[in-house]
């Protein structure tokens, strides 16, 4: 097992309780959590995590504009962001390609398999 740190950022809670259960318990790493895109900048900067689980559709900023403002910031640009969506239509993975990120894990994950698929998109594995 690992001992990365990942920060997981979606707005909706049952989301992020699962999925933070699902990284420690079968992925072995330390999950620090975010609610919004706002927090989500301000924790990245704070806690230099290894990686970044970014919920796409969010109220206020969404995935795009707090993926837009990491790779901005110099203190969070280098830090590997892989999307959370339930969007999955070709035009919306190219997009979400096309700025930029690691990779898209789609909702609703496998619990039991999304630290597998988290490892493979970063190249942990």
């Amino acid at each position: 097992m690992t001992n990365k740190r990942i920060l997981l950022v979606d707005d909706e809670e049952d989301i992020r309780e699962v999925a933070q259960l699902s990284l420690e318990m079968v992925g072995g790493w330390q999950v620090i959590t975010g609610s919004s895109g706002s927090e989500a900048i301000t924790k990245a900067e704070l806690e230099q995590p290894d990686a970044i689980l970014l919920d796409v559709m969010m109220p206020d900023l969404d995935g795009f504009a707090t993926f837009e403002k990491l790779q901005t910031n110099k203190a969070t640009q280098k830090i590997p962001v892989i999307f959370l969506t339930a969007k999955v239509s070709p035009d919306d993975q190219r997009r979400f390609y096309d700025v930029g990120v690691h990779g898209v894990i789609t909702k609703p994950f496998d619990p039991l398999s999304l630290a597998t698929q988290v490892e493979s998109t970063l190249g942990w594995s």
